[in-house]
């Protein structure tokens, strides 16, 4: 009784606290939101109410307060009170996590409580314009505005601060509190909120440090994004700015830019002192995804930051300009950079090598290595490496030679066995395979080394080019100076046998292994079974792929994919799809294009109704199905003449949330226009307009063909005015005139030819010549007169020979004066009738 009346106390005596804070925050409010000093009422009645009559003023038993709390460390303000220390813990990006298409990531961490959303975006100085055209298709080569960050270095230079850390940090990965954070990072397909609530405890146990080495621990970087913003919404936490710099140096390592983004905003929004390098690894993540463009705009921010740059964001920035193909912007980025003081050093040259050398002008890659020294920065090895590379890809080997002496003589950089381990690498790669072995060999009687790897990069190109001879002497030759193969080399050999079709001297080699005590792999099998594929004996290539087990190698999902090939090609679909089950039973599964390539098989041999329940079966188990995949099997009905569940499957994708693209549609209509369902067809051309999507040059030629066959020209027209409006198509009437002269339709023809006359080019002046020649053939050369008399007025001068066969027709029918005025029109416009 005694406890109730204590609680009881207690509460009144923190709702008298927490009314006098909302009227406080009430006050301070009036000043800065009328609307929200006139919501003041409902706002502190509901607020200061809960379900079950307590409160305990934590924002995660009291959604309503812990909102008011974000709103006022939001606007900066302070109370000791609620938080326990000296400063806020400011809660404002709580928007779930994104994934790179802009989708909400359901991780583990998304707390159960009701979130509000930050209100803080238009404060974020970063162009929110890079959401919406972050094309990957390069920079603008003459837009240099990104430049002006340049301008800072000059203006800060006494503010800059080395990057460098002098403190040796401690591995924390193996700590204690690390791991049991990771393991329960690790539950995820288990969470419940008692996890949560372990998780949570931890999480204020843990050091900054301690923290970085949970996010670099994790196996997928989205994990780590995942806790990050979890541990950021936690109550009476905070990360330090070194656990941003971590997590945006791993996802510096990823394509997931928007992630970066992010933190990067988080960042800003926390006054978080930004350093160079944190903008160069958002650089790199988004230069990783291919957004070049959006890559370069971090310098607009970074410049409007007021950060003064440094030599790795230079750098940075010219690795992405050289990416984007834009050399000669990089090349200004650089003139730019030494302009203000920036000097450049061997990883600036090096950039800017590799882009010499992608742009096929190694003349001026070599010229930029003579250049290096007398600008303060000798070149080093893998300056010349770059240009060794491209000129092996080339073939050209001389080059090579001299260019290893000019690294010895000029740079005095002496060739070691990382030079021609590389050479031999290259070479054998890009299938200079006797080259490849000249070095071996040269290097060898050098004095270096070469490993079973470089051995094995050799043997691989001979065999993928079919001399299987040469491979066995290398093999012999390996044995002989005790390099003994290893399964990479005899995989090869292997896959070699197999490609020319020696499937028994493969079997045999695989023996072999066995008795060396070198086992085969499953990439040794998996060569193996498609060489038995190859020869059509995918029966044996399944057997051999179920008898797995039983000779202890794992089969990996190329190796399903393997066998499913061989027994489609075969046209063993059944068998093809139970090994698809098994497959998905053994926690593989099989891509969109293969499943798409099943159904269209099982469609082709007229079995729709097998590729639907197949499609359906695969659904169910969890494997992707795409938009082409139900087109496919529409494709498939509408082949075999079932329009009803052609169109039903159409209806059943928007069920599935597959919305159909314009292929789809096209399907369809082409279907409904074979079975001369014209009204039904137009309806659902509209229909896919009203859905935004843009009729093909297929589309316009399927709808045409459809069209014309029946005569159906009236409803052609009417629907072609709608899809020209939508999306312009040149020749549209042209392939009307064309489709109805092959169909015999002469009449209707002529009756669309004034719509070609409208724009007269040498394209409609063909389309004219082909109507005046079916009038010819149908013994119509009036007609052929009129269209030609038609041309002439719109100053489009019909072929000549051809108006002469229509005169000669003419003077045949009697009809002297047409010819005559015909060949006349030629005389009046300086033609010649020769």
């Amino acid at each position: 009784m005694l406890r109730r009346v204590e609680r009881s106390s207690n509460f009144r005596v923190f709702s008298q606290t927490q009314e006098f804070f909302f009227k406080s925050l009430n006050l301070c409010m009036c000043f800065a939101s009328p609307s929200f000093a006139c919501n003041q009422n409902a706002f502190f009645s509901s607020a200061s109410s809960s379900g079950n009559g307590r409160s305990d003023g934590s924002p995660e038993q009291n959604p309503y307060f812990g909102a008011l709390f974000s709103k006022m460390t939001d606007l900066g303000c302070q109370n000791h009170y609620l938080s326990g220390k000296g400063e806020p813990n400011p809660r404002t990006d709580i928007s779930h996590d994104s994934n790179e298409s802009g989708e909400a990531i359901e991780g583990p961490f998304h707390s159960s409580g009701r979130r509000l959303a930050s209100e803080f975006s238009e404060m974020c100085d970063l162009d929110d314009r890079s959401e919406t055209d972050e094309e990957s298709d390069g920079v603008d080569d003459s837009d240099d505005s990104e430049f002006g960050v340049l301008n800072l270095f000059k203006r800060n230079s006494d503010q800059r601060v080395s990057n460098e850390r002098f403190q040796e940090e401690k591995d924390e990965s193996r700590h204690p509190l690390v791991k049991e954070t990771c393991r329960l990072i690790g539950l995820r397909h288990a969470w419940n909120p008692k996890l949560e609530a372990e998780l949570r405890s931890l999480l204020r146990s843990l050091k900054p440090i301690q923290v970085s080495a949970v996010l670099c621990s994790q196996p997928d970087a989205r994990l780590a994004v995942s806790y990050f913003h979890w541990a950021d919404r936690q109550w009476r936490y905070r990360h330090s700015p070194d656990v941003y710099c971590t997590m945006l140096e791993i996802l510096s390592k990823t394509k997931l830019s928007q992630a970066s983004r992010r933190v990067l905003r988080l960042m800003i929004r926390r006054g978080i002192t930004r350093k160079p390098e944190d903008f160069a690894n958002v650089m790199v993540s988004y230069s990783r995804a291919g957004k070049l463009r959006s890559a370069m705009r971090v310098l607009n921010l970074m410049q409007k930051d007021g950060c003064s740059p440094d030599l790795v964001i230079c750098n940075t920035a010219i690795h992405v300009l050289v990416m984007a193909n834009r050399l000669e912007k990089a090349l200004r980025f650089l003139h730019r950079m030494q302009s203000v003081g920036i000097n450049p050093d061997v990883v600036t040259f090096n950039c800017l090598i590799k882009g010499f050398c992608d742009v096929h002008r190694v003349e001026d890659a070599l010229e930029m290595i003579r250049e290096m020294p007398f600008k303060g920065c000798p070149p080093d090895k893998i300056s010349y490496y770059t240009v060794i590379t491209f000129l092996c890809k080339e073939k050209r080997v001389e080059e090579v030679r001299e260019l290893l002496e000019k690294m010895k003589n000029d740079s005095n950089l002496i060739p070691d066995q990382v030079t021609h381990n590389l050479l031999i690498h290259v070479l054998s790669k890009h299938g200079h395979s006797d080259e490849a072995l000249g070095f071996l060999q040269e290097s060898e009687e050098k004095g270096f080394r070469v490993d079973k790897v470089g051995y094995s990069a050799i043997i691989h190109s001979f065999c993928r080019d079919g001399r299987m001879e040469e491979a066995k002497d290398i093999v012999k030759e390996m044995i002989t100076k005790g390099r003994l193969p290893d399964v990479v080399t005899y995989t090869a050999v292997v896959n070699g046998f197999c490609r020319i079709g020696k499937i028994d001297q493969a079997r045999k080699l695989m023996d072999y292994m066995y008795k060396k005590g070198c086992k085969p792999n499953a990439v040794t099998y998996t060569a193996f079974l498609n060489g038995l594929c190859r020869i059509g004996s995918s029966i044996e290539a399944k057997d051999m792929l179920n008898k797995s087990e039983e000779e202890w190698w794992t089969p990996t999902a190329i190796t399903y994919s393997v066998v499913m090939h061989g027994l489609r090609r075969e046209g063993k679909l059944a068998e093809a799809c139970n090994l698809v089950f098994q497959m998905i039973k053994n926690g593989f599964f099989p891509t969109p294009i293969e499943i798409n390539q099943l159904i269209h098989a099982l469609c082709r041999d007229g079995k729709p109704i097998e590729a639907k329940k197949f499609m359906e079966d695969c659904q169910s188990k969890g494997c992707t199905i795409t938009v082409v995949i139900f087109t496919t099997l529409i494709h498939g009905f509408c082949r075999s003449g079932d329009l009803v569940s052609a169109i039903s499957l159409l209806d059943d994708m928007f069920l599935s949330n597959r919305h159909p693209d314009v292929v789809t549609y096209t399907v369809v209509i082409d279907a409904l226009g074979k079975n001369e369902r014209f009204e039904e067809a137009s309806e659902l051309m509209k229909n896919m307009l009203n859905r935004g999507l843009v009729p093909t040059p297929i589309t316009y030629r399927t709808v045409i063909h459809r069209y014309c066959a029946k005569g159906s020209v009236d409803e052609l027209l009417k629907l072609l005015d709608k899809m020209l409006a939508r999306q312009g198509f040149r020749t549209a009437y042209n392939q009307i005139i064309e489709k109805l002269c092959g169909f015999g339709r002469l009449d209707e023809a002529y009756k669309v030819i004034g719509k070609v006359l409208r724009t007269a080019s040498k394209m409609d002046a063909d389309t004219c010549h082909i109507l005046m020649d079916c009038f010819l053939k149908k013994g119509l050369p009036l007609l052929s007169y009129k269209l030609a008399c038609r041309m002439f007025r719109r100053n489009l001068i019909p072929n000549v020979k051809l108006c002469q066969k229509v005169s000669n027709k003419l003077l045949l029918d009697g009809k002297s004066a047409e010819a005559g005025r015909l060949m006349v029109k030629f005389i009046e416009r300086g033609q010649s009738l020769v």
